[in-house]
């Protein structure tokens, strides 16, 4: 792989390159965004309209369902509310991304077809770009998509990633595809601010991994010029954060801890069954599972059966995405406040809680400490110390977790940036397409 010096050009668009020609996709584990460099150089992020409302990001989901007795598939919110219509009519993906780079994932099988990674992720984004708005999002001309400094899985295989991205976006009609870092494109997003030189650390944290880059921006005739000089990664983030709230505060209420009575003796009921809340639509395999049978045999025997009985209301009556809102929201509500309600009503279930910031910070401590380690990784593959760097640009969705801010207000507080947190890397995207000497600032497997 190479990525090497590179020098950014004037706003305008590398010549032969009209900007509206380049495409910038940020496919993410949880969430997808797409940009343009539009009209006056300006940056166009594509809009999703979704039961009325506008949003800028597309929740990477699939979901396959027969209608006439032909699969169908839809994308992203839309794939939910399928999910939601009918769980049981219908398979429903999401974080398909992590798979990727996983040489042991040949195929699922969906209505009796098997389905290559390929094949999700052509699907994804050719509806990805068909209910874009107002943007008129063509597979025509470059497009520059993003990828993880490190991926997620055990023993990923960059290259193999890249040839099924490549494989996946030809289908789509793309013939002219450039892949970067994500937060290298961050970075170079980060660098339109930048009055002077300037060493950046960017910190990228998605749904599913966090990933760092390093990088010298320097001034000279021709623009900034940019020297990559580290870049780490961790196969954890804002996922890994929603989990410790359920683990910590539903799954106690759900019967986590409890016991039950077997053959004279209490034991404790196997932590197996909470599992699954680390993705709430594998709720859906349990309640077609012979789970729930286990579970109903196991609240006879608890000396408190209530919360195994709530467990299972949750699992037969496919309620694990409000649940998920409900953490979602809590999470949020803890980047604002000391302390947030947790609360989770719905058939017949009362879940209230109150959530203390400092607790929340303890549980994911030792995510933060991975994360940590990652970060020091890329400095002292750079060569550099703490005091070596002059601007920390925080950017993806945990960004705003007031514990990941207190990690890097090590660098101190005055050089660190967020702004754009779900946008930086799309647009970074569109950006770097725009430049003559793209070949510079991407990364080739292989």
């Amino acid at each position: 792989m190479a990525m090497n010096e590179t020098t950014r050009q004037s706003q305008s668009g590398a010549a032969g390159h009209p900007a509206s020609a380049c495409l910038g996709l940020d496919f993410g584990t949880t969430n997808s965004v797409a940009a343009m460099i539009g009209t006056g150089g300006l940056i166009e992020t594509a809009q999703f309209i979704h039961d009325g409302l506008a949003d800028s990001v597309c929740r990477s989901a699939l979901s396959f369902f027969k209608f006439d007795n032909e699969t169908q598939v839809e994308i992203g919110p839309w794939a939910v509310d399928r999910y939601l219509a009918d769980p049981m009519d219908c398979r429903f993906l999401q974080s398909f991304k992590t798979f990727a780079a996983s040489g042991s994932f040949r195929s699922t099988a969906i209505y009796g077809r098997p389905w290559r990674y390929e094949d999700l992720m052509a699907h994804f984004i050719e509806g990805l770009l068909a209910k874009c708005e107002p943007l008129s999002m063509k597979p025509s001309g470059r497009l520059v998509i993003g990828r993880p400094v490190a991926y997620a899985g055990h023993a990923p295989d960059a290259a193999l990633a890249q040839s099924r991205y490549l494989t996946a976006l030809e289908r789509c009609g793309f013939d002219d595809v450039h892949f970067v870092y994500e937060p290298v494109a961050a970075a170079f997003y980060f660098a339109q601010r930048l009055e002077k030189d300037a060493t950046v650390l960017v910190a990228d944290f998605g749904g599913g991994t966090s990933d760092f880059s390093i990088v010298r921006f320097s001034f000279d005739k021709d623009g900034i010029r940019g020297i990559p000089l580290a870049r780490t990664g961790v196969g954890l983030a804002g996922d890994r954060f929603d989990y410790r709230i359920l683990d910590h505060v539903v799954s106690p209420r759900l019967g986590k801890g409890s016991q039950y009575k077997s053959f004279g003796k209490m034991l404790d009921i196997p932590i197996h069954y909470f599992a699954n809340f680390a993705a709430w639509h594998q709720l859906a395999i349990m309640k077609a599972g012979p789970t729930i049978r286990e579970l109903r045999q196991l609240a006879k025997a608890s000396d408190h059966p209530e919360p195994l009985e709530m467990l299972i209301t949750v699992i037969e009556n496919d309620l694990g995405y409000p649940l998920y809102k409900a953490v979602s929201e809590a999470k949020l509500a803890l980047s604002h406040h000391e302390r947030a309600a947790f609360a989770f009503h719905s058939d017949g279930i009362s879940i209230d809680a109150t959530i203390e910031r400092a607790d929340f910070e303890r549980w994911i401590s030792p995510d933060l400490d991975r994360i940590d380690q990652a970060v020091y990784q890329a400095l002292m593959d750079a060569g550099l110390t703490l005091a070596d760097i002059d601007k920390v640009f925080l950017t993806g969705g945990s960004s705003f977790v007031p514990a990941v801010q207190a990690r890097f207000k090590r660098f101190g507080e005055d050089r660190l940036e967020t702004g754009d947190q779900l946008l930086s890397i799309a647009s970074g995207l569109a950006l770097i397409g725009q430049e003559s000497n793209i070949e510079r600032w991407t990364v080739r497997e292989g």
